[in-house]
């Protein structure tokens, strides 16, 4: 029987979970999850989407197989199940989840400092080098590449970090975010051992792309995650200045400041009422209108009021839109390359 439904994925427990529903939440997606079935969720903003909560692993298998449309996880799950003929990753850097996949050794290997190190050690071993790993196509890429042989990928569940300390594997190569966790247990990253750098990412079932309403819901989702993206750390400020004309307030910023917004500084006229006219010779009043980073906000406040600006009000941006974002322009592509 044909699925008809929209199904998305995301992570079912941990960080990782928690980061894709603030994500979602912050972009306009806030999801509900199901009081009878734990497992099951629902975003208003997107009526016709079912959400299923799924460990990360699972969720690229689900949209390979065709039983979910998009999945939320990490660039490292989807990159290592290799099924780039049957998903395309449409947004690979949602800004959460970021990490590495790295070649570790333990510290006592002191002379093993790179990879072409440790392919020497590995000839010399009187076994295969035992590599312990959940990304056995990811590292056996890499390891054939850096002429690493002979090697065994070895299977753990829970931290492989232990794994060398106890014995049964010579070497790890997993997932870090700063390193700490191998400084813990005696581990260290190779120089030049970095396999891949990983976020969060929305990847898509290339057959249910073709059906309409699953191509429109990629759209949707691309157009609002990428404005968000691109508002985050950005504030809204907006401040009265006088002048004799809007075009005389627009030429002060450019000219005194290096305040310049998006595209340029909007400068509109403001209209006090009759009894608060501007009194003659100092001239109108106008609003000007700037989107700055947050981190520049006191620089900017201090430019505004240098050139007469007064009464400020810095509110946040939750989204800024492009005419047609690149990734949303290159989904189009796809499904022009592959109709339905």
């Amino acid at each position: 029987m044909t699925r008809t439904d929209i199904r998305l994925a995301i992570p079912s427990k941990g960080r990782l979970q928690l980061s894709a529903l603030e994500f979602l939440a912050r972009c306009g997606f806030d999801v509900r999850q199901s009081v009878t079935r734990s497992y099951v969720g629902s975003i208003s903003a997107l009526p016709g989407v079912t959400v299923l909560f799924q460990r990360p692993r699972d969720i690229i298998v689900s949209v390979a197989n065709g039983g979910v449309d998009f999945g939320i996880t990490g660039y490292d799950v989807i990159a290592d199940a290799n099924a780039a003929d049957k998903t395309c990753v449409i947004h690979d850097a949602l800004g959460f989840g970021k990490c590495r996949l790295v070649v570790a050794v333990p510290e006592v290997w002191s002379d093993v400092t790179s990879m072409a190190a440790l392919a020497a050690k590995a000839v010399a071993m009187p076994h295969p080098l035992r590599v312990v790993t959940k990304y056995h196509h990811l590292t056996g890429q890499f390891l054939r590449r850096h002429g690493v042989q002979p090697y065994a990928l070895i299977d753990a569940e829970g931290s492989l970090e232990v794994v060398p300390e106890i014995g049964y594997a010579d070497i790890i190569v997993d997932i870090v975010e700063t390193g700490s966790t191998l400084q813990q247990n005696r581990l260290r990253a190779l120089s030049d051992g970095a396999i891949l750098a990983s976020q969060a990412s929305l990847v898509a079932n290339r057959a249910s792309l073709r059906r309409p309403e699953v191509m429109q819901t990629a759209i949707t989702l691309l157009e609002y995650f990428e404005a968000h993206l691109r508002a985050e750390g950005q504030v809204m400020v907006f401040a009265n200045m006088r002048g004799a004309s809007a075009e005389d307030v627009a030429r002060k910023l450019h000219r005194q400041t290096t305040l310049g917004g998006l595209q340029g500084p909007t400068v509109s006229p403001v209209y006090p009422p009759p009894d608060a006219a501007a009194r003659a010779g100092e001239g109108n009043w106008f609003a000007v209108n700037l989107v700055v980073r947050r981190s520049e906000l006191t620089d900017a406040i201090q430019q505004l009021r240098s050139i007469g600006g007064s009464g400020v009000v810095v509110t946040p941006v939750t989204y800024i839109f492009e005419e047609q974002p690149d990734r949303v322009r290159a989904l189009k592509a796809l499904a022009d390359d592959h109709p339905a």
